[in-house]
């Protein structure tokens, strides 16, 4: 069995060293496996230029990546936690994957929503999955807005996911429905991290932008089903036992299985 845990908490935009005690007051007392954080909890979300977000970002080298990796060695926890990142004259709305035995790799968000365009450069990472070192677990990555896309989903299933972190910003209330068809149609637990809170701004054209974040963070078993899920507002921690092991039979009934019976031959590859 594995421990997994799912992070709530309202960012204060362009307080990381906040972010990261925040993070820690929630943790305390608590022992997991794997660690799912929001979307650029480390920063906040609501950046309005590619200057701003390029001064807030860091790369690997960065204090909240320092931070973020101790706490993955020192409590043997898988920790996924969505910052902004620099490399070289690029900016990423990113993930870092930190593994307990010192390893640290980076998902780049494939799919970027709404004013993410207009701030971040496309992710370039690709879908892939890594194994816990300490636990009979394969773990793999997808942020926010590539829920709306199955492939996304469907390429970290081919790759052998048993689980699928999913930290996020999320704003509206449809989500819920693709991330339970993300989990039934591939048959893994799908753990989301969603934040709370609002963030207001004012824009370059004199208008002002007002995101409120609308929580619910969960964790969906392989048949769809939400295991536990935190209200909309308010800090929370959810932490569940799940059986990685029932992932990997994709089999459905006794003549069909999800993965092998595909035809990619006739499905549109463009």
């Amino acid at each position: 069995m594995v421990k997994i845990s799912t992070v709530q908490f309202t960012p204060s935009l362009g307080t990381p060293a906040d972010n990261i005690q925040q993070v820690f007051r929630l943790l305390q007392g608590i022992q997991t496996d794997i660690l799912v954080l929001p979307e650029l909890c480390t920063t906040g979300y609501s950046f309005i230029s590619r200057k701003e977000v390029m001064a807030a970002a860091e790369g690997p080298e960065g204090q909240s990546v320092a931070e973020l990796q101790k706490l993955s060695k020192e409590s043997r926890t898988l920790v996924i936690a969505g910052f902004a990142e620099r490399s070289n004259n690029k900016v990423y709305n990113s993930a870092l994957v930190a593994l307990p035995d010192g390893q640290l790799k980076t998902y780049r968000k494939t799919h970027l929503f709404y004013r993410e365009k207009e701030c971040f450069d496309e992710g370039n990472s690709g879908f892939f999955v890594v194994q816990h070192p300490f636990k009979d677990c394969r773990i793999g990555t997808m942020i926010c807005n590539d829920w709306r896309y199955p492939e996304a989903a469907r390429s970290l299933a081919l790759c052998g996911a048993d689980v699928i972190a999913c930290p996020c910003n999320l704003v509206s209330s449809i989500w819920g429905i693709g991330m339970q068809a993300r989990a039934l149609e591939n048959k893994v637990y799908l753990a989301v991290a969603n934040r709370c809170g609002t963030e207001t701004r004012q824009l370059e054209d004199g208008t002002s932008q007002s995101l409120t974040f609308t929580g619910g963070s969960v964790i969906y078993d392989y048949n769809g089903s939400p295991m536990e899920q935190a209200g909309k507002n308010g800090d929370c921690v959810i932490t569940l036992e799940i059986d990685p092991l029932l992932t990997r039979d994709k089999f459905f009934n006794a003549f069909n299985d999800l993965l092998k019976d595909r035809r990619p031959e006739l499905y549109i590859n463009r």
